[in-house]
């Protein structure tokens, strides 16, 4: 069973964004035992310093990463993998016993402390998603590698 954190900057606002991870977690839940950890976002406006807020915001993070883990950072920056990749990196992951923890920054991203620390840099796309959006992004995906792993027909 895959043992996934998903620690997150921020809450779901909008009700059909806490609807979809509502249902991706129902659906994973006979594969994986999933932990989310909401953070609070840090406050800005247009004059303060983003790297004084994402600094912040990493403090947070690294307060709250659970012991034995393997840090994977979304960021823009990060690899890019097919469902298949995705589903193969899951697959030998979750075999050394670590705790797959997933970290999606707030609004401005993640501070150059949490990428540095991160073993895995993952790009869901080139294109910018809103972060609530992400997070329903990325359960979707661990399901389909989920049902890829365990040949189920979702995946095409």
């Amino acid at each position: 069973m895959l043992n996934i954190t998903i620690l997150v900057l921020g809450k779901l606002k909008e009700k059909y964004w806490a609807e979809a991870e509502k249902e991706y977690l129902k659906r994973l839940s006979p594969y994986a035992k999933i932990k989310i950890i909401e953070l609070i976002e840090e406050a800005f406006t247009k004059k303060d310093n983003p790297e004084i807020i994402k600094k912040k915001e990493a403090e947070k993070i690294q307060k709250n990463l659970p012991q034995n883990s393997f840090i994977i950072a979304l960021h823009e920056q990060g690899d890019e993998m097919t469902s298949l990749d995705l589903a193969k990196f899951l697959n030998i992951n979750s075999t050394k016993g670590e705790n797959l923890v997933f970290i999606i920054g707030g609004p401005r991203g993640l501070h150059p402390d949490i990428i540095n620390i991160a073993k895995k840099k993952l790009s869901l796309s080139q294109l910018t998603f809103p972060h609530q959006m992400v997070r329903t992004i990325l359960l979707e995906q661990i399901y389909r590698s989920i049902t890829i792993i365990q040949k189920k027909n979702y995946h095409y």
